[in-house]
């Protein structure tokens, strides 16, 4: 049997060939759906160390299997996501991004790399645990409709079928050495709210030749939110917010054509199709009160991500051995997504949060900002608890 204190000694000896890689992919970041040259990286390095796989699932998606003694005694999937974001980085460092306008704000590289490091563990330790592993890095983690169901469409979760999922993700609000983890609901889900106010355009001094199309859309944008605001259930939270309204008219011109973006968060599904039913009813009227058409299009996201009682269970008392139980931290609800949700429905998972601020240093900023970044020290205490994690969750 493993033991922990080998497992410590392995990351520790890995530590300096990990910064390399992180800093690899973190200096060529790619978008959703275009991770070309990322997974050729990572197929690289998995063949470099014997490892078979198979390319192109689900676009640039990786998957393979880890094989320990009495391999169908039990068989669970690790999973780590691979796109970067469309952002410029800040932070003035030698791997900084050399995609000008893309970069892994996200902790997408920290996440490839703490797998990569696992693979390699139990790789080596094949005759030392019993299962299998199933590894799985996912494309386009960041666009709908995500590289997760175009993966289990290809069937990532079948031949063979593993009994449970596991994931982690970088989260700037705990300092590193530290994990969170949350039983059950965890995070939202998401629907992008697409709304086209149309009428008549025209010039302003001669209202009764045009049709007051921002005045639709305006009442639209309020009322659906005084709506959702004053219906929400008080048993959790969800989030209607718009981030863009854009009419091209000008002082004495009125636009043809008013469009609302927006976004939609929740916890609870039978909430979501009412708000559905409020965005397509309050849209429709409110456009019709002012002579003018409203297009509808809620494009349906990732679902509500809950992990699964008892692997988050055996996940966590896995963590308390590992760091100490002063390090495992409870998470709250967050009204962020995650596809990884899209793997929760299927199976049984468990979504844990990995510490990677440290505030002495100002290793501080947020996710999805440019000047994000992790404490390296992270890397190492990442990939030896995926490792104990999966072996734990192999055992019982």
């Amino acid at each position: 049997m493993i033991k922990s204190e080998e497992i410590k000694c392995a990351a520790a000896e890995m530590a300096g060939e990990l910064v390399q890689i992180r800093n690899h992919l973190h200096a060529h970041p790619e978008l959703s759906f275009k991770e070309e040259k990322t997974a050729a990286y990572l197929s690289k390095i998995l063949n470099s160390w014997g490892i078979s796989h198979e390319t192109n699932i689900g676009g640039y998606g990786i998957v393979g299997l880890i094989k320990g003694k009495n391999p169908q005694k039990k068989i669970i999937a690790l999973r780590a996501d691979m796109d970067a974001l469309p952002i410029r980085e800040e932070n003035l460092v030698p791997y900084k991004s050399l995609n000008d306008g893309v970069m892994h704000a996200c902790g997408h590289d920290v996440h490839m790399t703490t797998l990569l490091g696992t693979l390699k563990f139990l790789n080596e330790n094949r005759d030392n645990f019993q299962g299998t592993v199933k590894f799985i890095f996912q494309p386009a983690e960041e666009m709908l409709p995500g590289g997760a169901l175009k993966m289990i469409e290809e069937g990532v979760l079948e031949n063979p079928e593993p009994e449970l999922i596991i994931a982690q993700h970088v989260f700037p609000e705990l300092e590193v050495g530290k994990i969170g983890f949350k039983s059950g609901v965890y995070m939202a889900s998401s629907d992008e709210i697409n709304l086209v106010v149309e009428g008549r355009g025209g010039h302003a001094a001669i209202p009764d030749r045009y049709d007051y199309t921002l005045m639709a859309a305006s009442n639209i944008m309020v009322d659906l939110f005084d709506a959702v605001e004053s219906e929400k259930p008080a048993d959790f939270p969800s989030v209607l917010a718009f981030g863009e309204f854009r009419a091209d008219g000008a002082y004495n011109v009125i636009p043809s054509e008013v469009r609302i973006n927006g976004t939609f968060r929740t916890f609870d599904e039978d909430w979501r199709k009412r708000v559905h039913h409020l965005i397509k009813e309050i849209s429709s009227s409110r456009a019709k009160k002012y002579n003018c058409t409203c297009r509808i299009n809620i494009k349906i996201g990732y679902p509500v991500l809950v992990n699964n009682e008892d692997v988050t269970t055996i996940s966590r008392k896995a963590a308390e051995e590992f760091l100490g139980s002063g390090n495992v931290k409870d998470l709250s609800l967050r009204t962020t997504v995650e596809d990884f949700a899209r793997f929760a429905q299927k199976i049984p998972a468990c979504f844990y949060r990995l510490g990677i601020a440290n505030t002495e240093k100002g290793i501080v900023s947020n996710l999805h900002t440019p000047t994000f970044n992790i404490d390296e020290s992270s890397l190492g205490i990442s990939v030896g608890l995926m490792i104990w994690i999966a072996l734990r969750n192999l055992e019982v």
